[in-house]
C-alpha cells in the first residue's frame, strides 16, 4: 500500500485544496442556513396565514426534493433566468462554488427552521405574555426573549444538522466544485491508487464528522439533564 504517494507531492496538494474548499463550503453554507432558518422562524410565527403558507411551502420543497436535484437546478436552470452580465460576474468568481453554497445552505435551512420551531413549541406561553408585559413588541419579544431560549433547546439537533451539512458538501462534486471527494476522484484516476485514495478521504471525513457527532451527543445529554 502506497499511502505516501497520496499524501505528498502534487497529490498531497490536491488533498489540501480539497480540505480547504470543503471547510469553506461547510462554513459558508452553515452561516447561510442559520440566517435563512432564523428568518423563516420569524416569518412563520407572524399572525398571517399567507406567511405561514410560504414557510410551509419552502420547507416541504427542500425536504422532499433531493439535494442532488436542487444542485442541478441551481447550477443549470436558475442561471438561465439571470441577465448575461450577472452570469459573467458569477462565473468570474467560481460559479460552481457559489451555486453549491446556495443550494446546500437553503436546503439545510429548511431542516434547521423545523428544529427551531420545535424549540419554540417547548417555550411556555407565559414567556410570551411576560415579554409583552415588559413592553416588548411581538417581534422584539421573539428576537430577544423567545428565540434565545428556543435556540438553547434546539442546540442538540442543530449540531446534528451541522453534521449532515458537512457530509452533504461531498455532493458539490457533481457540479465541479473541487472539494475533497472531487479531488479524490481526480487523484485515483491519475494514480490508480484507489484503495489508498479513498481510505485517506474517509479518514479526513471522519476527522470532521466525529467531533460534531460527539458534541451533539454531549449537548443532548446536557439538555436532558437540565430538563430533569
Amino acid at each position: 500500500m502506497d499511502f505516501r504517494t497520496i499524501l505528498t507531492g502534487e497529490y498531497g496538494e490536491f488533498l489540501l485544496e480539497g480540505v480547504r474548499l470543503t471547510l469553506m463550503l461547510f462554513v459558508s453554507s452553515w452561516v447561510l442556513s442559520i440566517s435563512v432558518a432564523l428568518l423563516l422562524t420569524w416569518i412563520g410565527n407572524l399572525q398571517l396565514k399567507s406567511a405561514r403558507f410560504l414557510v410551509l411551502a419552502y420547507v416541504e420543497y427542500h425536504r422532499n426534493v433531493p439535494l442532488l436535484v436542487q444542485l442541478f437546478i441551481w447550477y443549470f436552470a436558475i442561471p438561465q433566468l439571470f441577465p448575461a452580465k450577472l452570469n459573467l460576474l458569477i462565473n468570474s468568481y467560481n460559479a460552481e462554488f457559489f451555486y453549491a453554497l446556495i443550494a446546500i445552505g437553503l436546503c439545510n435551512a429548511a431542516y434547521v427552521s423545523e428544529d427551531l420551531r420545535s424549540g419554540l413549541r417547548a417555550i411556555p406561553k407565559v414567556q410570551y405574555e411576560a415579554a409583552r408585559a415588559a413592553g416588548f413588541s411581538y417581534s422584539g419579544s421573539l428576537i430577544w426573549i423567545i428565540l434565545p431560549q428556543a435556540w438553547r433547546l434546539a442546540l442538540p439537533p442543530l449540531v446534528n444538522q451541522s453534521l449532515v451539512l458537512f457530509k452533504s458538501t461531498s455532493l458539490a462534486a457533481v457540479i465541479g466544485v473541487s472539494e475533497l471527494s472531487y479531488q479524490a476522484r481526480l487523484i485515483e484516476s491519475q494514480s490508480f491508487l484507489i484503495f489508498e485514495t479513498f481510505t485517506v478521504i474517509t479518514v479526513a471525513y471522519l476527522a470532521g464528522s466525529i467531533p460534531l457527532m460527539l458534541l451533539g451527543r454531549h449537548l443532548g445529554k446536557s439538555s436532558r439533564f437540565q430538563e430533569r
